[in-house]
């Protein structure tokens, strides 16, 4: 067997996990100290449940059975334990057997016997699907390759946590017993299944914040002003329509209700009698921890915390922020912050403002995400300039702004926006991305169905905030850009693009295409607007300028022609006051309103095309076209309509006043969604006739070309490419040989290092994946290169592989076609006179290959970003001017077709200035080796093949070189889990 020494407990198998209902979980590895909890929890577990664990009654475990259940070697026996505030309330465990089911003696055996127990009160939580999924990554982890369980046939329960996880299964029914056998490979549809559970349960966590039933707001000040009691007011301006509650310790032990707010008032959240939802917290640091304790004891579900002086205050805060978090989590409490700016809900049956934002914004369908408050506030600030009040072009469905996010972060309300009915567009400002691969994979699944439209502060290295505890990214924020864009994130640089890009999104149909019509009433702003277009790479048709006096009627004539035009995708509006001749009469004071009138009017005449306004003094213009039409209700669903939330009727807000209404029942879990975009004809759901309004050219077009571009992804996302399965690849072989050469190499290295391979190693392990690198032989003397070049056949070329030296043809150490012995020596005698000794430049010789174009291939494992596949030329377009392409593995045949077009200097593949095109079909097909190779094997950190010569036919590799290291112990592949910084 392969006992780790001293039975070695391991500490990467521990997790935080969300569960069905939104609650959390801790899941950790069951031990000797854990004898009183495991007897403690088998005492609250039914009869029932013991039966079907058993197949007999079992009353009681003996203290032979403790011993069993809590000493592992964590190898060939291992339990794990998920737990609530330190106590079980569910266990696994898995005993390695043989094909006869006894106890495994070999270390070939590779199955495991399976059973779990939950306690009756957490079933139908989800805590054993959670369970599986990381006892299942154990087993994979110690060498177990499949499972098996015998499940009685009336334990349904157990038996549908087994068929649905996904794996490939055999089921057979021998002596009134099910035995179910399952392979633990992860699969296509066990994927699947795990990223749908993942999204209903972090969805269904932030909706219990978003909609509580009922709040507390502690720390909340004696006296008017501060956090606590500024929180307090805001809650209740906004109407919400739950129950409130004002706490603080240092309230008279008589106070009943608090004035003149009138809300019930207690002195700690456990004198409260009824339950509470959210717990907002604004008070000191050193007083959170018990704050936290009694609402975990009371059984709030999540922790809103105002409070500053944690990650961001230096090391003892983030120390304190750490606790904060392992705090809550223990509790089954999900936390936003700390140092937080809020939440707000704008849903009528809900009407909260759990933040220090003094105006309620209006209701919209723009979900918004901060990790600053101060950007939070310019957002809000920002958006309620362009379209105040409920309906209005710039309203909210939902924002939070999560301060040094411990804990809640943009990967949370990607999962709740992804099927939320009421909101339509996804606004984050990042100062930092604590799971970046994470974060593109929900993106890009958010993206399918409603844009992301993205900024990020911190783009620098070390610029991060001091709050933001995160893994360090080692490539460049040009690097996450590209694969933002390749995941379908709309990337703009500034809070003010944020909300141009929102506007039009939220409020616009997506354009089928790039071309532009261009009308309005000055020549010079329409060209601004033509000039715009073409530096967005969009194709403006001629403006069309109508004349100074054009009157509302001639604008919405011409608005009209153009969105029925069949060359038209989207129309851009130039708008400057009505000058009037001399004798014309004025339209008057309304000339603003009624130009959005009959703008308004063209764009439901026709309202497939979208449309944008830019407009010179006049805001009367933009305030109308940005107003909902009369009547209208944000939150109303649209055709088709989508699933409620929730079932109860909506209520309606109205003027807060005490005593406070009854406890509301708990919002129901939002409606499971499926893990999957809805089907790309579906029919658009008609929006509210509303235009968004610029005051410059420029940020109209931009606006617009990013949704160009978005739509554009979106078509190409509903045929997504294809990763290809190449008959010659030897994966099982490459796996053989990649453990071989770690036990071979890493016997020295310090953990989580990576090594370089031997030449020859990387070649060979290439080959297996049908990359094959041209030979290079060792020339450490003129008369080894002479015999290394009769061994390939001349003509050869002689290089130099000194690190300073490698690949600089222009420093002379690189000389190509040497077409016999004596050039050879006598080339060797000058590259060793001019540029040093033999042992300095360690020269190799390699047979020349067909003239092409010189290209690099890499791929590489960044701890945050993920695996990355990157393309470039050779030389000074990559080196010097960053000409590189990205793309994220595993990569597919549309996508790094794509990639090789899309560097500055693709021209050079394709027959620039007439030399002749080369093979790009090769290109591609290596590209996709590579992507294979890393994605298959985890341990291959890094692959460096340069120069790669793409010739009119084929291509040579002429330089590989590969890294590997033992894979992280968790990854985003890996069972769900809370990240933890």
């Amino acid at each position: 067997m392969q006992t780790p020494p001293d039975h070695a407990y391991p500490t990467h198998w521990e997790a935080d996990v969300v569960l069905r209902d939104g609650g959390t979980a801790r899941i950790r590895p069951i031990t000797p100290a854990d004898a009183e909890r495991l007897v403690s929890f088998y005492e609250q577990v039914s009869d029932e449940s013991k039966y079907y664990r058993f197949f007999a009654p079992y009353p009681r475990l003996s203290d032979r059975d403790v011993h069993r259940f809590t000493h592992h070697d964590y190898v060939d026996r291992v339990g794990l334990a998920a737990t609530v505030g330190g106590e079980f309330i569910a266990t696994v465990r898995y005993d390695r057997i043989d094909e006869r089911g006894l106890p495994a003696k070999r270390p070939e055996d590779d199955q495991a016997e399976v059973a779990f127990l939950v306690q009756d009160a957490h079933q139908g939580r989800g805590v054993a699907s959670a369970l599986l999924e990381h006892i299942a990554a154990v087993a994979r982890e110690r060498g177990i390759r499949r499972f098996a369980a015998e499940v009685l046939p009336a334990n349904t329960k157990m038996i549908k946590v087994f068929t649905d996880a996904g794996y490939t299964q055999k089921r057979t029914f021998e002596d009134g017993v099910v035995r179910l056998e399952f392979d633990l490979e992860p699969t296509e549809q066990s994927m699947a299944v795990m990223r749908g559970r993942e999204q209903r349960a972090e969805a269904r966590s932030v909706q219990r914040l978003l909609a509580p039933g009922s709040i507390a707001v502690i720390g909340t000040g004696r006296a008017p002003g501060g956090i606590g009691r500024t929180a307090l007011r805001n809650i209740l301006d906004a109407g919400f329509t739950g129950r409130v509650h004002a706490v603080n310790h240092a309230f008279p032990e008589d106070l009943r209700r608090l004035e003149p707010e009138g809300v019930p008032a207690a002195r700690s959240v456990r004198e409260i009698p009824d339950p509470v939802d959210l717990a907002v917290i604004a008070v000191p640091p050193a007083g959170v921890p018990d704050v936290v304790r009694d609402c975990g004891e009371h059984g709030v579900q999540g922790v809103l915390v105002l409070s500053s002086g944690y990650a961001e205050a230096g090391p003892d805060g983030r120390e304190r922020q750490r606790d904060l978090l392992r705090q809550a989590r223990s509790y089954g409490m999900r936390l936003i912050g700390p140092n937080a700016f809020g939440l707000i809900n704008t849903t009528p049956d809900v009407r909260l403002n759990a933040s220090l934002a003094p105006r309620m914004p209006g209701a919209g369908r723009i979900g918004l995400f901060t990790q600053s408050g101060a950007i939070g506030i310019a957002l809000l600030s920002g958006l309620h300039a362009r379209g105040p009040g409920d309906g209005g072009i710039a309203g909210i469905s939902t924002f939070v702004s999560a301060g040094n996010r411990a804990d809640v972060s943009g990967n949370d309300l990607l999962q709740f926006w992804y099927d939320d009915p009421h909101t339509d567009v996804a606004i984050l400002y990042l100062e930092s991305i604590g799971n970046p691969r994470k974060f593109a994979r929900l993106a890009r699944r958010t993206a399918a169905v409603k844009p992301v439209v993205v900024a990020k502060g911190g783009r620098h290295h070390g610029t991060a905030p001091l709050g933001h505890a995160v893994p360090t990214v080692r490539v460049p924020d040009s690097t996450v850009a590209a694969l933002m864009r390749q995941a379908g994130v709309i990337r703009v640089d500034t809070v003010t693009e944020l909300i141009d890009a929102g506007l039009v999104l939220a409020s616009q149909p997506l354009p089928a295409g790039p071309r532009v019509a261009i009308l309005g009433n000055s020549e010079s702003l329409a060209l601004l607007a033509y000039d715009a277009c073409l530096t967005e790479g969009l194709r403006p048709q001629r403006p069309r300028v109508l004349p100074s006096a054009a009157t509302p009627d001639d604008f919405r004539a011409a608005l009209a022609e153009a969105l029925a035009g069949p060359g038209c995708d989207a129309v851009v509006v130039t708008a400057i006051p009505w000058v009037a001749e001399e004798d014309a009469a004025a339209p008057g004071e309304s000339e603003g309103t009624a130009l959005a009138d009959a703008l308004r009017a063209a764009a439901a005449a026709d309202p497939g095309k979208p449309v944008t306004v830019v407009h010179l003094a006049m805001d009367d213009l933009a305030e109308t076209l940005a107003a909902p039409p009369e009547p209208y209700d944000p939150h109303a669903p649209r055709e088709p309509a989508a699933p409620p939330r929730s079932s109860a009727p909506e209520a309606q807000a109205g003027p807060v006043t005490p005593p406070r209404p009854p406890h509301p029942p708990r919002p129901p879990a939002p409606a499971p969604a499926p893990d999957r975009a809805p089907a790309p004809d579906a029919p658009a759901r008609p929006r509210p006739v509303r235009i968004p309004a610029y005051p410059a050219a420029e940020r109209a077009v931009r606006a617009l070309a990013e949704a160009v571009r978005y739509a554009a992804w979106r078509r190409a996302a509903t045929e997504p490419g294809r990763v290809p399965a190449y008959d010659d690849i030897q994966e099982a072989a490459a796996g053989a040989d990649i453990e071989q050469l770690l036990d071979r190499l890493t016997t020295d290295v310090a953990p989580g290092r990576s090594v370089a391979l031997p030449p020859a190693d990387a070649e060979a392990l290439l080959a297996r994946y049908g990359i094959h690198s041209r030979p290079t032989l060792p020339a450490p003397d003129p008369d080894a290169a002479v015999r290394a070049a009769a061994r390939l056949g001349y003509p050869v070329a002689l290089k130099t592989t000194a690190p300073h030296l490698r690949h600089r043809a222009d420093l002379g150490g690189v000389r190509l076609d040497i077409a016999g012995e004596a050039e050879l020596r006598r080339t060797y005698a000058e590259l060793t006179d001019f540029l040093g000794s033999p042992e300095e430049l360690r020269p190799v010789v390699q047979a020349m290959v067909p003239r092409g174009v010189d290209t690099i291939v890499r791929a590489a494992i960044d701890p945050a970003a993920g695996a990355v596949l990157s393309f470039g030329l050779a030389g000074a377009p990559s080196q010097l001017l960053g000409d590189i392409a990205h793309r994220l593995i595993p990569a597919t045949d549309r996508e790094v077709n794509e990639q090789i077009r899309s560097i500055r200097s693709a021209p050079l593949l394709f027959g620039w200035r007439g030399s002749q095109p080369v093979d790009t079909a090769a290109l591609e097909e290596l590209l996709l080796r590579v992507s294979r190779l890393v994605d298959d094997h985890p341990e291959v950190v890094a692959v460096d093949l340069e120069p790669v010569v793409v010739a009119q036919h084929g291509l040579a590799v002429l330089g590989a070189s590969v890294r590997l290291a033992r894979p992280p112990a968790t990854t985003d592949l890996g069972p769900r889990r809370l990240p933890v910084y």
